[in-house]
């Protein structure tokens, strides 16, 4: 069991995310959809929602799409107070819906973005980590570049030498690692070594271990998880999910948590239909993370991550906004109408 956290400090890039409208391509119509999302951000929305004190550790450039970012990320509760605000450009990434015989794709326009210019050398991390009781970043950071790769290892060195617990999540991005670095697991282990809470599946351990796991399902992500415990002593906690692809508005999902002791899994849940499938796993961290926190044993941390990942499904956006209420309610499967 971890202790409940003070206030949760996430590190990552803030992005635009421009969206084709649903059924259509690419400028088939002229418009787009705008969401404010990134990995780091869309956790700490999650954890605001939940009750948890988040503050977003980020840079967004000066003037009024900065502003409007900002202004986004603080009416959902998350603390944004230490952002800086330098001269540059946000970054954006393009979301591609997909269609029968057509997956969904994601164009990055992230480079030279106000977040991947920051130099290490420009994040205090005494004064960002100050009064922090956790850190959460994810792999997309480090993938950004030399420049965010060499701060994500400051922030979580920094991080567990003032005694804060800090989660990873793989969110493994091949496009944005091909641009720079033909060998992300050099960069990925260093940070993955200072972890408490490790997301990530077969395929994130395959990576980072440079081996192949037998075996299919359970018992596959079970050695996989224990794998990354042994080659990892501070790691606490492996969760990962599975997704069983049934259509393109059908899928079925599983979660698990792993200790080097025990292992706790979730029953499949079919979603359908899927409206908006970007942001889930990072709802995922989020309601197992809150799980961890509250105590609630692997099954129902690995349940509550499931529940508020599924929920994220059926909203457009990255963020995952959902209260206590309705991740219970989602883990007993309400489907009627609350009147």
């Amino acid at each position: 069991m971890i202790e409940t956290p003070g206030p949760i400090a996430c590190f990552g890039e803030i992005v635009m995310r421009v969206s084709v409208p649903g059924g259509e391509l690419p400028l088939q119509s002229a418009r787009f959809d705008a969401h404010v999302g990134g990995a780091e951000a869309n956790v700490a929305v999650a954890l605001a929602a939940l009750g948890r004190r988040t503050k977003m550790i980020s840079a967004i450039p000066e003037g009024p799409l900065g502003d409007g970012v900002l202004g986004e990320l603080s009416r959902h509760g998350v603390d944004v107070a230490a952002v800086p605000r330098p001269v540059g450009r946000i970054g954006l990434y393009y979301h591609l819906p997909g269609g029968p015989m057509r997956p969904a794709q994601v164009v990055y326009d992230r480079a030279g973005s106000a977040f991947a210019e920051m130099r290490p050398r420009d994040w205090d991390w005494d004064r960002l980590l100050e009064g922090a009781g956790w850190l959460h970043l994810s792999g997309v950071t480090p993938a950004l570049g030399p420049k965010s790769a060499e701060a994500a290892l400051d922030a979580v060195t920094r991080a567990r030498a003032a005694g804060i617990g800090v989660s990873f999540d793989g969110n493994w991005r091949g496009r944005l690692w091909e641009r720079w670095q033909p060998e992300p697991a050099a960069i990925l282990k260093p940070i993955v070594a200072h972890a408490t809470v490790l997301f990530g599946n077969h395929r994130d351990a395959g990576l980072l271990l440079g081996r192949a796991f037998s075996g299919d399902g359970e018992t596959r992500r079970r050695e996989a998880a224990l794998g990354l415990l042994e080659a990892f002593p501070a790691l606490e906690y492996v969760a990962s999910t599975a997704r069983e692809i049934i259509g393109p508005d059908a899928h079925r999902l599983v979660a698990r948590v792993d200790t080097r002791d025990e292992g706790g899994s979730t029953d499949s849940v079919l979603v359908a239909p899927v409206i908006d499938r970007v942001g889930t796993g990072d709802a995922f961290a989020a309601g197992a993370l809150d799980g961890l926190w509250a105590g609630r044993g692997l099954a129902e941390a690995a349940r509550d991550g499931l529940s508020l990942a599924v929920l994220k499904h059926g909203i457009r956006g990255d963020f995952a906004p959902f209260s206590r209420a309705a991740v219970d309610g989602a883990s007993n499967h309400a489907q009627d109408i609350s009147r």
